[in-house]
């Protein structure tokens, strides 16, 4: 398991609350986001209504719901499944590292979505870069390749002073 990284925590209580345009409340890192509320109303701001029903309080199991319905809706909005910390992760405290992990790839999937014109987290994602080549420079590279290769025609390892051709004496 990873180690815990503070200023990544802070960075991320930040960048939430200013995509919320709430401020950051005061308290643990894990323990401001362990109910999900926070969560689940990020989501929605990302992607209004794709938290129906958010639990502002109640029993744990009710409380861990709000993760679900967050972890449900970041898949949706294109968070990788591989990048999604478990619901223990964060309400039994079992792997903290990972929830940061997950809402920096949360950060980094609002690049992606044009309509989000909040703050962002992370570094800038790169661009696709699609190159398109014509027949002709396929070619001429083709003929560059078979240039290459031709300086060994004809050279074997045969001769090879290796052990097998030691002389005894």
């Amino acid at each position: 398991m990873a180690p815990r990284n503070k200023e990544q925590e802070q960075e991320v209580l930040n960048w939430v609350f200013a995509v919320l345009g709430e401020k950051v409340p005061s308290g643990q890192y894990e323990d401001i986001l362990k109910d999900g509320i926070w969560l689940c109303k990020l989501a929605n701001k990302l992607a209004p209504g794709s938290v129906k029903k958010i639990q502002e309080r109640g029993t744990n199991f009710q409380l861990m719901e709000n993760i679900q319905r967050f972890q449900a809706a970041v898949k949706k909005y294109g968070v990788p499944e591989e990048e999604i910390f478990q619901t223990a992760d964060l309400f039994e405290r079992r792997n903290i590292p990972q929830v940061t992990l997950s809402l920096y790839a949360l950060g980094r999937i609002t690049q992606k979505h044009p309509e989000f014109t909040g703050p962002t987290l992370g570094p800038k994602m790169s661009d696709k870069n699609e190159r398109v080549f014509t027949e002709e420079q396929l070619r001429a590279h083709e003929g560059e390749l078979n240039l290459q290769m031709g300086f060994n025609k004809g050279a074997t390892q045969s001769g090879h002073g290796g052990f097998g051709n030691a002389r005894h004496m």
